[in-house]
């Protein structure tokens, strides 16, 4: 097999897949073969060759998702990008905002997570699940000023491992990137005194993911991966 297209043939969905991490993804996958299916809210014009975008859903939603993955035939991989960021002291942010995170980064992943599953167990050729979690997640003190977003991430790292142990029986790997901070245009805007040279680069992330999902990684799996570059 052609290495540099191990993902021939294969459909891979990618939520957040218009986001600045998730663009990368998208293109790092689609060279390696892939046909990416892409959920989004709107409407979003599809870039490339091997990219399917389906606008309306929402990700939060059970019967949206259930509908998206429901679309999409022979599922090889689910990787979640999708998700939400706060940050703030203890004493600015109330339950709603805790509730959000929780919402945007735990509810969509599991949501996302368990039709992967049955859409992989109906094909019963396995698979490879790839969830998103962050530095905070396996080093709590990282998330000071921003303890509902650490939470809710540190929610993620322990379902990617629970959920890697129900189902290694039904050969679906499932595994979890954890990047500090992503070089994107909105961080740099909302950091402009930070070194963006220390930061992980959206592409060095992509070939993370490339390698979890790839059909010759066939023994990783419940692992969190920590992506921290030079931070």
């Amino acid at each position: 097999m052609d290495q540099s297209r191990e993902l021939e043939g294969r459909n891979v969905i990618v939520t957040g897949g218009t986001g600045a991490l998730g663009s990368a993804v998208v293109a790092r996958l689609v060279r390696a073969g892939a046909a990416c299916h892409v959920p989004s809210r709107r409407e979003v014009r599809e870039t490339m060759p091997g990219l399917h975008v389906t606008p309306g859903i929402d990700l939060t939603v059970a019967a949206d998702v259930a509908r998206f993955y429901g679309a999409v035939p022979d599922l090889w991989a689910s990787v979640h990008l999708a998700g939400g960021f706060a940050m703030g002291p203890v004493d600015s942010a109330g339950a709603d905002d805790l509730r959000r995170m929780l919402e945007l980064n735990v509810v969509t992943t599991w949501l996302c997570a368990r039709e992967a599953v049955a859409a992989m167990r109906r094909g019963g050729a396995g698979g490879r699940i790839v969830n998103v979690a962050a530095r905070p997640a396996l080093e709590p003190r990282k998330g000071a000023r921003m303890s509902p977003y650490a939470a809710s991430k540190a929610a993620v790292a322990a379902l990617t491992a629970a959920l890697a142990e129900e189902v290694k029986g039904d050969h679906i790997l499932v595994n979890a990137i954890a990047p500090s901070t992503i070089d994107s245009e909105a961080n740099r805007k909302a950091m402009p005194k930070a070194d963006p040279a220390k930061w992980l680069s959206p592409e060095s992330a992509a070939e993370a993911v490339l390698m979890l999902v790839s059909p010759v990684a066939t023994e990783i799996s419940g692992a969190v991966l920590p992506l921290y570059a030079r931070a």
